[in-house]
């Protein structure tokens, strides 16, 4: 409500729009105990910004009209989430709470709460509104953080000027003491129906806060011991066991007055039969936890590890940095307002004691979520109607399930060697602005990039693997899923000590492949490199880890169908625009049929024939770099029997977009997925060009301006539902606009009707623009643009997209800007005119229409009405996507690069 309007800045959503149109973006959320509002901007619009913002908290308008429009986009926010196991099961643990305590609350509103009840009660939410913003938004409650490039003089000036106004009528914090659950709360076991495929534990006590002790960081402590995964703990046993796929460890859903510590098991059907073993194991792991003692070697490990993390932490973006540390202030006292609790330094044994005296049977909570649990529970919770069900259990029968549970060798884990010790920064003789092409040969390319900017030591390495057979049928494509989940599996408990020393690793399966990234300290990466790439010469099919994986991946397919409709649009929007890809209905009914034997006979084959691309920056010298790419080489490529050789010249894969055809609607209708889901989607697909800085120049300052009057026109005013964007699209180069709306409001041949109306509505806005206005919007994306990378990782994603799809324009933000300082305002609306004004003759154009159930009648209309003039549909993806030409790749041959 308060971004809507104040008395000084009256006209609607003005501030939104300001923002937007000077390169920034806003947003606020309310936690369990404050509300946090926040926004970045270009530097030099900060001054006015920060007078409209200030304004929320000095004079705001609420009137009676935007009231309700913003209740219908909590209800829609609400309409988003039932569906949702996350926000099911949070809502159930605080339903399981003492009433008279806040907790227990419906924690997010809709509108019956907020407009049905009040009504009824004779209540006028509006003033409801503004009797909660008297009593509460108070100076002396706030804590602000304004980050900026001048000088903090200059800055606390313009603060003092701006929030003077701000009334301070002393006020105190609201405080809630005692703990939501009572005792019979507590010794539970609630059985639950979620709605994905799958099978969960989660183990929850309720504990004192850390905030209370974060210089000893108790939960921090056990949390590392019992969410460990390396060999010997309570996940390497449960692995081992078959029964587990993951597990987490930790605090969870905290406030200053109570917290709770929450153990989360993903369970494997095998697992879900044997619950009472796992819970039994925890518990086993929890008294050797006690046993041992409190050790401190674990604390000034964890100390060490949170230390080097600090003092080398990457730099992040202004506008999460202020989020963080306006939290901090309202938790820390001042000297610890920059460091939060990232460090801790006071070994306590009894306060980690105390904590760990609170882990025990008296006072767990356990809910186990399983489908098998379907029409077997007797209960319902009111605000997303989960079906559950609730048992008592005693001290005595989790002591019987630590007897008969199985005899794993649980120990505690061992020191870590990836810690790094050596953070030096290596010497950069020359100054090198972009990737450079060191090498090429038959086997592999490897760019170079060394840090000449963040001065950290830490390196980023990918390594994408191209094997022409890991995707040439379904069947191919899911054998390789498999083939990179089991690396990742057979890694873990090695692995896993690089991770928690702040050394990550990812193994991931590609539209051509396979792809291995590292990103951390630079240290001891080339042990773990070394180690990936042995896991993939001797890779062998372990029979049961096959089994967990396929049953894992199995539940992962089954699982997309309750994706949100507006993802399930933008699935089927890639699945009609790229060439050579294969649905995932297809993958899910080979699965089933495949067996160990099958993936043993197929990974060799995939690995016969293979080029890898490497892209390593950082802190790693060039022949550092050489070196590791000779490695992979030899070891791959270069034994006597070797497990791949060099791709032929005709095997050289790309990824090739569908070119649409100008002056067509192509449209196609689908039901959702999930027959239960009320929501309706569409993607408004807009295809314009195929990359060159002048288009992208346009394209981009076309999104950038219709951006704002999109979200204001389709969301708050039409109110068509809160998950509303209007973003650019790029497909391997090709570039795009796309609409994302989904909806129960109204169906998505309707909505996509709107976008047409928004689209010649906007027309007018747009020959209207002043002279003023377009060089404005110009600047704004210019500074945009010229915005410094923040990290490594952000610069080498940047980097490795101009690799990945072949276009290799490192200098494309300097470029690009260039092509806008020459850009004029009727450049724009011929642009305009031509690709995107409704009815241009040369406009591209595809909807992805999802019919909720609540919608089903559209979808029917649009499968048998015949299509209006000018309009295609499209009834079979694939027949659609053979009969369409195909727009060149930039990666064209083997022969991209030169060296």
């Amino acid at each position: 409500m308060l971004f809507y309007a104040s008395e000084k800045y009256p006209l609607e959503d003005s501030y939104s729009k300001y923002i937007t149109e000077h390169g920034g973006s806003t947003n606020a959320f309310t936690a369990s105990e404050h509300t946090n509002y926040y926004f970045d901007v270009n530097a030099d619009c900060f001054e006015e910004a920060v007078d409209r913002f200030a304004q929320f908290f000095i004079k705001p308008l609420m009137s009676a009209d935007a009231t309700t429009r913003e209740i219908k986009a909590v209800d829609s926010e609400n309409q988003k989430n039932l569906l949702s196991d996350t926000w099911r099961i949070y809502q159930l643990q605080k339903h399981l709470s003492s009433e008279s305590h806040p907790f227990h609350k419906f924690s997010t509103g809709n509108w019956d709460t907020l407009e049905v009840r009040p009504k009824a009660k004779g209540l006028d939410t509006r003033q409801e509104l503004i009797k909660l913003y008297e009593e509460n938004y108070s100076a002396n409650l706030m804590h602000l953080v304004v980050y900026g490039k001048d000088n903090l003089d200059k800055i606390q000036a313009l603060v003092e000027e701006k929030f003077l106004d701000i009334k301070n009528k002393d006020r105190s914090s609201p405080r809630y003491p005692g703990q939501p659950c009572s005792s019979q709360h507590l010794q539970i076991l609630v059985k639950v129906v979620p709605i994905k495929q799958g099978h969960k534990l989660r183990i929850v006590w309720p504990i004192t806060p850390e905030i209370h002790h974060y210089k000893e960081g108790p939960c921090r402590y056990l949390g590392h011991l019992i969410g460990h995964e390396g060999e010997g703990s309570l996940f390497y046993i449960l692995k081992t066991l078959g029964w587990a796929t993951s597990l987490s460890a930790g605090e969870g859903d905290g406030s200053f007055e109570f917290a709770f510590f929450k153990v989360g098991i993903e369970l494997t059907d095998a697992g879900q039969e044997h619950t009472q073993d796992i819970i039994g194991l925890l518990f086993k792991y929890i008294a050797l936890v006690q046993q041992s003692g409190v050790c401190s070697w674990v604390f000034d490990e964890l100390a060490a590890v949170s230390e080097t993390k600090f003092h080398y932490q990457d730099k992040t973006p202004p506008i999460d940095y202020v989020v963080n540390i306006s939290t901090n202030m309202e938790l820390y006292p001042p000297k610890d307002w920059l460091v939060g609790s990232s460090l801790p330094s006071i070994f306590s044994p009894s306060i980690i004691q105390k904590v760990l005296d609170d882990l025990s049977p008296n006072n767990v909570r356990i809910f186990w979520e399983s489908n098998n649990f379907e029409n077997h529970t007797d209960l319902v919770e009111p605000w997303y109607s989960t079906a559950y069900s609730i048992e008592k259990i005693t001290s005595s029968m989790i002591q019987e399930w630590m007897l008969s549970a199985p005899n794993g060798e649980l120990h505690l884990p061992a020191p870590n060697v990836f810690i790094p010790t050596d953070l030096s920064i290596k010497n950069v003789h020359e100054e090198v602005k972009y990737p450079v092409l060191l090498r090429k040969s038959p086997y592999s390319t490897l760019w170079h990039k060394p840090d000449t900017v963040f001065l950290t030591p830490k390196a980023f390495v990918k390594i994408d693997f191209s094997c022409p057979h890991a995707n040439d049928s379904p069947e191919a494509e899911v054998l390789s899923n498999i083939f990179t989940e089991l690396l990742m599996d057979y890694l873990n408990e090695f692995a896993y000590y690089a991770r928690v020393a702040g050394l990550y690793y990812g193994i991931s399966h590609t539209d051509s492949g396979f792809q291995v990234t590292l990103v951390g300290y630079n240290h001891k990466l080339r042990i773990l490199l070394e180690t990936v790439i042995g896991k993939i010469a001797s890779f062998k099919v372990k029979p049961d880890r096959f089994s967990v994986i396929k049953e894992m991946v199995t539940k992962e397919y089954q699982n997309l169908k309750f994706q949100q409709p507006y993802q399930q649009a933008m699935y089927y929007c890639s699945l009609i625009l790229q060439d050579r890809t294969w649905p995932w209905m297809e993958e899910l009914e080979i699965l089933p049929h495949l067996q160990a034997d099958d993936l043993a006979k197929f990974a060799p084959l995939m690995l016969s024939r293979a080029f890898f691309e490497c892209y390593i920056a950082g802190n790693i010298e060039r022949s550092e770099a050489e070196s590791m790419v000779l490695y992979i080489e030899d070891v791959l490529f270069k034994e006597s029997n070797p497990i791949c050789r060099p791709l032929f010249p005709s095997q050289h894969l790309t990824s090739r977009i569908v070119k649409l055809e100008n002056g067509i609607s192509y449209f196609y209708p689908v039901e959702g997925l999930n027959p239960s889901d009320d929501n309706s989607s569409l993607v408004h697909y807009i295809q314009v060009h195929q990359d060159d800085f002048r288009m992208n120049a346009k394209l981009q300052l076309f999104a950038l301006v219709a951006k704002q009057p999109a979200f204001h026109q389709l969301r708050s005013v039409e109110q068509l539902g809160y998950i509303t964007f209007l973003l650019s699209r790029n497909d391997s180069g090709v570039r795009g606009l796309q609409f994302i709306i989904q909806s129960t409001a109204k169906g998505p041949a309707q909505i996509d009707l709107r976008v047409e109306a928004f689209l010649k509505m906007f027309e007018t806005k747009l020959y209207e623009m002043t002279d003023d206005e377009f060089k404005s919007n110009v600047n704004a994306l210019i500074d945009m643009k010229l915005e410094k990378h923040k990290n490594l990782r952000e610069e080498s994603g940047v980097y490795w997209r101009e690799i990945s799809d072949g276009t290799l324009k490192f200098d494309r933000r300097e470029t690009e800007v260039a092509a806008l300082k020459q850009l004029t305002k009727q450049e724009l609306i011929d642009f305009f005119d031509e690709n995107i004004k409704v009815g241009a003759p040369q406009k591209k154009e595809l909807s992805v229409r999802v019919s909720g159930n609540l919608h089903s009648s559209d979808y029917k209309k649009d499968k048998t009405e015949p299509a209006e003039p000018g309009s295609v549909r499209i009834d079979d993806i694939f027949s659609f996507r053979r009969s369409r030409p195909l727009y060149g790749s930039f990666r064209g041959s083997f022969a991209h690069v030169k060296l």
